[in-house]
């Protein structure tokens, strides 16, 4: 009857909620971003998801995405979903939104995102009150996987790394040359979702020092650019969600202690917490 769609660069998340207390039908595919994808080629990437969400039957369809920065985003969407989930009511909103009602609900908060790419914004009543404006993979996305490792590949091509730390890289990855980095930034589909790629080689050496402090200045970049700037920063919990978030969760705490910020939650991705809020929206349907 419900169908949650959360969506980053890197994975899209579905769920089909068709009872309160029985087990729900989720499943993953390919991250969709309209920003860097047209229609076509969402609907070309997604084609096996479709098919099976044309077989569901829906009454409320709700798109939470990266990417959707304006309504010529949110019609791209619509051009895809719209096919096959009929009649469906249908709602399209960005991540941000995703985070603030997972993680604020109707209560007053900052809710943020560190996964592939990075946003915040205040939440009061289940609505975006502010937002500090993010910048983007090129401009900004600081604290994100994607600054993480365009950050980490910097320190490689500035001949920065340590030595024992360049063996490693090298020894998991090869040696990469400054031009297949270049076609990779600038030539080829995904930018962020390739550099994100290497912030997991940052998170199996956090303890080495150059690592730790790399993704402790990035965590301290966010704080400064973004976090601080909120008049609410410092009486109101600060919320985070996505797979940087969760797994670096040690570093990012000490960090914002360090700022004289409140860590909230702190979950891996916001699919359970919009559960809850939509069965409560839609308890009389079941």
């Amino acid at each position: 009857m419900i169908l949650i769609i959360e969506s980053g660069s890197t994975k899209t998340a579905w769920r089909n909620i068709t009872t309160l207390n029985e087990a729900y039908d989720s499943f993953n595919s390919l991250g969709i971003n309209p920003y860097y994808q047209s229609a076509e080629e969402i609907q070309k990437a997604q084609a096996e998801t479709l098919e099976k969400v044309k077989t569901l039957s829906l009454k409320f369809v709700y798109y939470f995405g990266t990417g959707i920065t304006d309504e010529t985003k949110k019609a791209i969407i619509e051009a895809v979903l719209r096919p096959v989930i009929g009649n469906a009511e249908l709602l399209i909103q960005s991540d941000l939104m995703a985070a603030g009602l997972a993680l604020c609900g109707n209560q007053a908060g900052i809710a943020c995102i560190l996964g592939t790419g990075a946003n915040s914004g205040f939440f009061d009543q289940g609505e975006l009150q502010n937002q500090v404006p993010p910048l983007g993979f090129w401009l900004g996305d600081e604290g994100s996987g994607g600054h993480l490792g365009k950050s980490l590949m910097l320190a490689y091509l500035h001949q920065e790394l340590p030595a024992d730390l360049r063996s490693l890289f090298e020894k998991r990855y090869g040696a990469i040359d400054r031009l297949s980095i270049l076609q990779k930034a600038y030539r080829e589909e995904f930018p962020n979702r390739w550099f994100a790629s290497f912030s997991k080689f940052l998170f199996d050496h956090r303890k080495h020092p150059f690592c730790y402090q790399l993704i402790e200045k990035s965590f301290q970049s966010f704080c400064e650019l973004y976090l601080l700037k909120y008049e609410q920063a410092l009486n109101q919990p600060i919320h985070f969600t996505g797979s940087v978030a969760f797994y670096y969760a040690d570093i990012l705490r000490r960090v914002l202690k360090a700022n004289k910020l409140q860590a909230g939650i702190i979950s891996e991705g916001p699919m359970a917490g919009l559960t809850l809020y939509y069965k409560e929206l839609h308890k009389s349907i079941f």
